[in-house]
């Protein structure tokens, strides 16, 4: 497990944690505050408690699979999400307070685990902060990067939109999911030409134009892509 120490984590207070990551709220209050940003919603985002776990065992990125004893202690990972689960809910209650007006809740590893262990680590940890999202009366909406069924996921989680990676096919999500749908389409698509972009842009545009539908990536930009191919693409979709 390295070097986590659960219980230095667990003296950490929330007047703490708020002055480490104060620079993330003072930046919402800018940006919500900016001319350029009126009339448009500005979106607090959080990793999932299981992602964030991930990362706090893993130590990196873990691509294909978990460290092969990732599950060595079970009790100090039930410690550690419910610690994960405080400060997140802090967290968001900062962004939110600071001009943010949706939350987002990316869970980048989700697709990691056995179906068997969706519930306990990703469904029941992100329905808490759904539910808590909700309280604060704001929309929120979720990422569970790699899951295959997105309809039990809406079903237990209960999100105010679904955020969608492009592994999934689109055609049995609108089938599917009677709540707003985000993203989709493959990152990988912008290191193409121009009309490849538009074509596959435009079979999203297609297959949910009578679904609420919000146009974005199936996953983060890639570091390699041009931004004029960012551009074509932000332009091409306001002019569909």
């Amino acid at each position: 497990m390295g070097n986590i120490d659960i219980n230095e984590i667990e003296k950490l207070n929330e007047a703490d944690f708020t002055e480490k990551i104060s620079p993330v709220y003072e930046a919402i209050n800018i940006v919500k505050k900016d001319s350029l940003t009126k009339n448009k919603s500005v979106i607090g985002f959080t990793g999932a408690p299981w992602t964030l776990l991930v990362y706090m065992i893993n130590k990196q990125s873990p691509k294909l699979k978990l460290k092969n004893d990732f599950f060595y202690d079970y009790d100090l990972i039930d410690k550690l999400l419910f610690v994960l689960e405080k400060f997140l809910k802090i967290h968001i209650k900062n962004q939110i307070q600071n001009g943010a007006e949706v939350i987002q809740i990316f869970d980048s590893w989700a697709g990691l685990l056995n179906e068997k262990d969706l519930p306990k680590y990703v469904y029941n940890p992100t329905y808490n902060l759904v539910e808590y999202v909700k309280s604060l009366q704001t929309p929120v909406i979720c990422f569970p990067k790699g899951i295959k069924n997105f309809k039990q996921y809406c079903e237990i989680v209960k999100p105010d939109a679904i955020c969608i990676d492009y592994e999934v096919n689109p055609e049995q999500i609108k089938k599917d999911i009677q709540i707003p749908v985000q993203g989709g389409m493959d990152p990988k698509i912008l290191l193409s030409g121009k009309e490849n972009i538009k074509n596959e842009a435009k079979k999203y545009l297609k297959i949910f134009k009578d679904h609420p539908y919000i146009f974005n990536l199936g996953h983060g930009v890639l570091p390699e892509t041009d931004p004029n191919m960012m551009d074509y693409l932000v332009k091409m979709v306001k002019d569909y």
